[in-house]
């Protein structure tokens, strides 16, 4: 009796193991395609999954690079002529105010963060009331965080002050030489004013108005050889950026170039003692050619990148009919070299807290 009933409850038992197997069977099986799938996309100790990044990264470099620091050449026309200039008076074309209006909000939406305004000679154009209308919608409709112009000072009046000074975060005065008679060798003079001077003046109304101050040179063979570290200090920019003379071909080198800037190069070491001498200048910013050839956003007269990686000027279609982005990609411009070679910086007046 004992015997039947210990047979009967282990035949129980094996039943109820044999139904928990099949049970614990099913339940692996159905989570089968889930560990697979986990084991797939888990890396294993010790091995690196490459692929993604690689995706990623080829990605990265085919997106086009972002305009966050623009420079617009509006006109070629100038009423200097310097020797060594590698933006020369090739057209007389301006943009209509509206188009080119057109264009820089194009620009912002693209990722625009600072327009620089060059040319030629920017207070050419409509004695300043151009570029002034520019900087006012720049700063005022578009809220640039930075709105600046490189001028060589000659045309500015107080009265441009008083009208858009409010707009403007930094005035980059080209002067090559404190002696006025390497600015005459250079060729930028005009008349019987003295560059110099001017250029003074021109720092005392940056105080007066809140405008930050800043100072271009282009070291040549003419003025390779100055100590400028006195004058410099005296006028106290934020910026001196010092370029080394660049030859562009069909700009100031080359048989269809209107200047000959052969005479005024100079060479890496002529360059790095020049830098060497004014070491001590804090706000000194070194840029040699190589630096400057694809480490800028250049647009034109028509709006239209210029790639200089083959060293002459090489226009890309304008955006203002093929849009930013499909323009961008043909302007040479390295990302990479713009940041390194401190392309971004504090650059609106608001952020830079100067003793005005």
């Amino acid at each position: 009796m004992q015997l039947a009933l210990l047979a009967r409850l282990l035949s129980v038992g094996r039943a109820v193991l044999a139904a928990l197997r099949g049970r614990l069977g099913a339940l692996c099986w159905s989570l089968a395609p889930l560990s697979l799938s986990l084991s797939l996309s888990l890396p294993l100790p010790g091995w690196r999954d490459s692929g993604p990044r690689q995706q990623r990264e080829q990605e990265e470099d085919d997106a086009p690079p972002t305009p966050t620091s623009v420079n617009y050449h509006f006109t070629r026309q100038c009423n200097y002529k310097c020797g060594f200039c590698f933006h020369t008076a090739k057209t007389s074309f301006v943009l209509p105010l509206e188009e080119a209006k057109r264009g820089l909000a194009m620009l912002k939406e693209a990722g625009m963060e600072k327009i620089n305004f060059s040319g030629g000679e920017p207070f050419l154009q409509d004695r300043g009331e151009f570029v002034g209308k520019l900087v006012q919608f720049c700063k005022q409709e578009l809220e640039l965080p930075s709105v600046s112009i490189v001028s060589n000072g000659s045309l500015i009046r107080k009265q441009w002050f008083e009208k858009y000074g409010e707009y403007l975060d930094i005035l980059a005065i080209s002067c090559d030489s404190f002696d006025e008679d390497v600015n005459i060798l250079i060729g930028r003079r005009q008349g019987k004013k003295n560059h110099v001077e001017n250029l003074h003046k021109l720092r005392q109304w940056c105080r007066e108005y809140a405008v930050a101050f800043k100072i271009n040179s282009v070291i040549n063979r003419f003025n390779v050889e100055e100590d400028m570290n006195e004058q410099i200090k005296a006028l106290n920019p934020v910026r001196w950026k010092v370029f080394q003379c660049l030859l562009i071909e069909g700009e100031n080198s080359g048989e269809d170039a209107l200047r000959e800037a052969e005479k005024f190069v100079i060479s890496d070491d002529d360059f790095d003692r020049f830098l060497d001498r004014h070491k001590d200048i804090s706000c000194l910013v070194p840029e040699s050619n190589q630096k400057m050839r694809d480490s800028y956003l250049i647009l034109d007269e028509y709006m239209r990148f210029l790639n200089c990686r083959n060293g002459r000027k090489e226009p890309s279609k304008s955006i203002l009919d093929v849009g930013v982005e499909a323009a961008i990609k043909f302007s040479g411009f390295d990302e990479k070299m713009f940041l390194r070679r401190g392309g971004k910086y504090v650059w609106s007046k608001a952020d830079m807290k100067l003793d005005w």
